[in-house]
């Protein structure tokens, strides 16, 4: 199963903020842009860092693509 985080960038652009705001006010590496533009993985404590820095549940962020969808990516 992957994962979408067009979902993401979308509340960013929502709320005016860039990627690397928001990796400031969360707190992670700079390497974990490009992970979530490729769809990559990225660890559950930055996707709680994430959802608390932009007060959003995870949902509201990232979506499960099931595997026989995954070419939708």
């Amino acid at each position: 199963m992957a994962v979408s985080y067009k979902r993401l960038f979308h509340l960013l652009i929502e709320r005016d903020m860039t990627t690397t705001q928001l990796q400031h006010k969360a707190g992670f590496s700079a390497n974990i842009i490009p992970r979530m533009k490729r769809n990559g993985y990225i660890s559950l404590e930055t996707i709680e860092s994430i959802c608390q820095t932009l007060n959003c549940s995870v949902d509201d962020i990232l979506v499960f693509i099931p595997e026989n969808d995954e070419k939708l990516l």
